[in-house]
């Protein structure tokens, strides 16, 4: 059974390579992958500064660190998966080689994290971060570092990890804002 999927996911990335890969793709995809880590950062750090913003940042912020915590520094050294670029070495690799396992994919999670949590904070802007967060998880397989069950386990983890992190934090927000305002009415 696993032999059997994990044939269907070289299947997928093979198709990838074979039909989708072109030099335009080649020159903007490790570019998205790259700074689309960066900008989700960013956007929580620069939403912090804004009351309106502010809870969303915390929430993304919060997120993505324990998806750190619980993808990359926990479950990929317990799962210990092969990448797909460490199996199958004849695909010339875009990016630098990659030391850390496979299992889940860290970009895809960390950028779901934030999509999920902008979502939540506002839809309007939450659908064109789930599309980047898309494009994203999409760079992953495009570079060979990741198979498709990475980037569905990435997302399912994200799904787990950011819901719960933006209810807490915006409670623990809320609470804290609400003790601030009643320490100023007394004064």
């Amino acid at each position: 059974m696993l032999e059997s999927i994990q044939s269907f996911e070289f299947a997928v990335l093979d198709f990838i390579q074979q039909n989708i890969r072109c030099d335009f793709l080649d020159a903007l995809i490790p570019a998205v992958t790259h700074y689309g880590i960066v900008l989700w950062i960013a956007i929580a750090a620069i939403a912090l500064f804004f009351n309106k913003t502010r809870k969303c940042g915390a929430s993304m912020g919060a997120g993505m660190i324990m998806g750190l915590l619980v993808g990359n520094v926990i479950l990929k050294n317990i799962v210990q998966r092969d990448r797909p670029c460490w199996i199958n070495t004849s695909v010339e690799l875009l990016v630098d080689h990659l030391s850390d396992y496979s299992f889940p994919s860290g970009h895809t999670l960390a950028s779901f994290i934030a999509a999920i949590v902008i979502f939540r904070h506002n839809k309007k802007l939450g659908i064109p971060a789930l599309i980047l967060a898309t494009f994203i998880a999409f760079t992953r397989l495009y570079l060979y570092v990741h198979f498709p069950t990475d980037i569905l386990g990435a997302i399912l983890l994200a799904v787990a990890v950011a819901i719960p992190v933006d209810i807490l934090v915006t409670k623990v927000y809320d609470k804290v804002a609400q003790l601030i305002k009643e320490k100023r009415t007394t004064e």
